[in-house]
């Protein structure tokens, strides 16, 4: 058996390979991240051994780099294993006294350490829970590109227009929304009468709103505190950022389709779990992928870093712990807003959270302690595949 540690980079990746007993057959091998550099690989590879079953690969989850090359090796049908650069950092303090850290040493690393095979791994699971995680990760992206584009218009409204957030309980409404693309200054609204203004509200809000809006917009208008110079360059601003939202907000929706096509596909059951969703569902099983690979509840509490972080020197124990934060961001901001609900939701979590308050602790420390809890159902859901019941 031959094992192969692939030290990653943007540009250029570097292998090593050792035998059994742990000999170099060779190293610092040098290739692209290119078809031409990972057939360079295989072609070095192919002169050992034209099995792929005599071969055990190693690299590290650099970044998103290692996916090409993994997607490439898989494909050949290649024995992949994808570590946590945390555990070959660990290695290299057992095993290297110099603390010596390049290429080449990296990728002979990840080779012993596969060949040892002490390593837990970042298993990849299937094309399905692997498109899951990057949907619900650009899912998530738009969502924050969102709220960055609503400061904007913020900040703009409150130069040109500081008085319009007190007519719209909802500034990014649809109606409002449409209102500041073709009113994106108080003085564009001295060019419509408040009956055509009116007529315009009532259209757009399926006669929700109408006459009484459009005379607190007029007046508002009419008496704003609003700057008027360089008028034009501000409304451009506006009606840019309104058009930016719109157009991400409808990505959101097309996305979240897809999420939801995939979710019934897979038919988990992690949604019958109090305060998770569809997204929310998706989001957990992407992270987590394969739930077999953690042998408990709370090696799961762990690897979303909802654990309790213990701070201890000498004699000293501090006695007021916070999460540790670990691990994917991604999971543990899931968890915490589906425990966030379940704490008043769900019989038996809500009946934890209480007893938490009731001890004096602070509202987020007992929703942090109610995702713990959380995490042990989702364990026993996906490791089970049944729905989850709570007890009343």
């Amino acid at each position: 058996m031959f094992f192969v540690g692939i030290d990653i980079g943007k540009n250029n990746h570097v292998a090593s390979m050792m035998d059994d007993s742990g000999k170099i057959i060779f190293k610092a091998f040098s290739f692209s991240n290119t078809s031409d550099g990972a057939d360079a690989l295989l072609s070095k590879l192919s002169s050992y051994s034209s099995n792929t079953a005599d071969f055990e690969i190693g690299m590290e989850a650099t970044g998103h780099y290692w996916l090409s090359v993994y997607s490439f090796l898989y494909g050949k049908g290649f024995l992949i294993h994808v570590i946590n650069p945390i555990q070959t950092d660990g290695w290299r303090k057992g095993v290297e006294i110099r603390k010596r850290k390049n290429d080449i040493i990296d990728s002979i690393l990840i080779a012993d350490l596969i060949r040892y095979g002490q390593f837990v791994e970042t298993r990849l699971s299937d094309e399905d829970i692997f498109s899951l995680r990057n949907l619900t990760r650009f899912r998530s992206y738009l969502v924050e590109s969102i709220s960055d584009l609503k400061r904007k218009v913020v900040c703009v409204l409150d130069q040109v227009f500081p008085e319009y957030q007190y007519i719209f309980s909802n500034i990014f409404g649809k109606t409002s929304k449409e209102i500041l693309c073709q009113f994106s200054s108080p003085i564009d609204f001295e060019s419509v009468s408040a009956d055509a203004l009116a007529q315009l509200l009532t259209q757009l809000s399926r006669q929700k709103v109408g006459a009484e809006k459009a005379k607190q917009l007029k007046s508002a208008a009419s008496n704003s505190f609003g700057i008027t110079f360089a008028k034009d360059s501000f409304s451009f601003q506006l009606r840019a950022l309104i058009e930016q939202i719109s157009f991400i907000e409808q990505q959101v929706k097309d996305t979240e389709r897809e999420i939801s096509r995939l979710m019934e596909k897979l038919g988990s059951p992690i949604t019958t779990i109090t305060g998770i969703g569809n997204v929310t569902g998706a989001t957990i099983i992407g992270e987590i992928g394969d739930i077999s690979k953690f042998s408990s509840p709370r090696k799961l509490v762990a690897f979303a870093g909802i654990d309790a972080s213990v701070s201890k020197s000498g004699e000293y124990e501090s006695t007021h712990n916070v999460m540790s934060k670990r691990g994917s961001p991604y999971l543990r901001k899931a968890i915490f807003q589906a425990a966030l609900i379940a704490s008043f939701k769900d019989p038996v979590l809500s009946a934890f959270y209480q007893k938490k308050r009731a001890e004096g602790k602070h509202h987020l420390t007992c929703v942090g302690a109610v995702s713990r809890k959380m995490c042990n159902i989702i364990y026993a859901v996906l490791k089970n595949n049944q729905p989850y019941v709570p007890k009343a």
